[in-house]
């Protein structure tokens, strides 16, 4: 699967746009940049820190990943219960005042079978699960990014079952806006050293963001720069054209050495945290650098894909 990864991101983490307590002033992208995400208490690297509070490990796990908001994965197909999920993870946000970053993992055929393989059984049960994902996304802001490598990864559709995907993609962005108008959701790009910018912006387009969408993801669960991912999600927007008003968000939660010398993407050696989660980011065309794939959940080599490994946690906080 490209020299990206197998997304096996079956994790969690959080963000959520601020609420009313803070009045945006400068803003970076389409985010005030004075946003705060919403760093859940659920998620596996805050369970292991408070399990483990005399491992060795856990001061730096603690300090340097697990104080940071990372997003929430929905990547367990559970219709019956994934409403009251999604609102109970918007609603502990809203609490606080912070904004959620939700991450909806279920199109059918993910991850083209490989390490993250999974999902809605077809595409008429992912468009129900959508539409009850965004029955629980309340009022408040909320970053949505919506089926990663859904668009960059589609060498194992046809042209009719490509064709069905691209269609279920923008129903579930316009559900989510149906359901929360403020709620921003982002189409998937892939990253720098995958597509080129044209042949990924004409699938978008494809897709529907201009229509759906507010904008564009790139690097998620990938180790790129985030120079280059700036550079390339720029190139992918200007490509969709100027006046579409979309903006991107980059995963930096795992690229603060850049790629492994080999491009390796499951849970290679030598890498690093990225910079912070923030939405200020000095540049009208980013929204915000984001936590998606929570450090120390892993691909599926330093343990089964999606767990969280205190081991790899702490080579990537170190």
């Amino acid at each position: 699967m490209r020299i990206t990864r197998a997304l096996a991101a079956a994790g969690l983490a959080a963000a959520f746009l601020i609420g009313a307590a803070h009045t945006p002033q400068a803003v970076a992208g389409e985010l005030p940049g004075t946003t705060e995400f919403f760093n859940s208490p659920d998620s596996l690297v805050n369970k292991w820190v408070a399990a483990n509070p005399g491992d060795s490990r856990q001061p730096l796990i603690a300090s340097r990943i697990a104080s940071q908001p990372q997003a929430l994965w929905f990547s367990r197909y559970s219709p019956t219960t994934v409403t009251e999920d999604v609102r109970k993870v918007t609603s502990a946000a809203s609490a606080e005042g912070r904004t959620p970053v939700l991450v909806t993992y279920q199109i059918p055929n993910r991850d083209c079978g490989g390490a993250s393989a999974g999902g809605a059984p077809d595409l008429a049960s992912y468009d129900a699960w959508a539409r009850d994902f965004a029955a629980g996304l309340g009022s408040g802001p909320a970053v949505i990014i919506l089926e990663p490598d859904s668009i960059a990864l589609i060498s194992c559709l046809s042209s009719s079952e490509l064709s069905g995907r691209y269609a279920s993609l923008a129903r579930a962005a316009s559900a989510i806006h149906s359901a929360n108008p403020n709620a921003r959701v982002y189409f998937d790009a892939g990253h720098s050293a995958w597509n080129s910018a044209s042949v990924q912006a004409s699938r978008l387009r494809s897709a529907g963001v201009l229509t759906s969408g507010d904008g564009v993801y790139s690097n998620v669960s990938n180790f790129r720069r985030t120079a280059d991912e700036v550079a390339f999600t720029k190139s992918v927007l200007a490509q969709l054209g100027t006046s579409s008003g979309l903006t991107a968000v980059i995963d930096t939660s795992r690229n603060g050495n850049g790629p492994a010398p080999d491009n390796a993407w499951c849970d290679p050696h030598g890498r690093k945290v990225g910079e912070n989660p923030t939405a200020n980011t000095g540049d009208p065309a980013i929204d915000a650098y984001l936590w998606v794939k929570p450090p120390g959940e892993v691909d599926g080599c330093a343990g089964p894909a999606g767990t969280f490994s205190p081991d790899y946690a702490y080579e990537l906080a170190g």
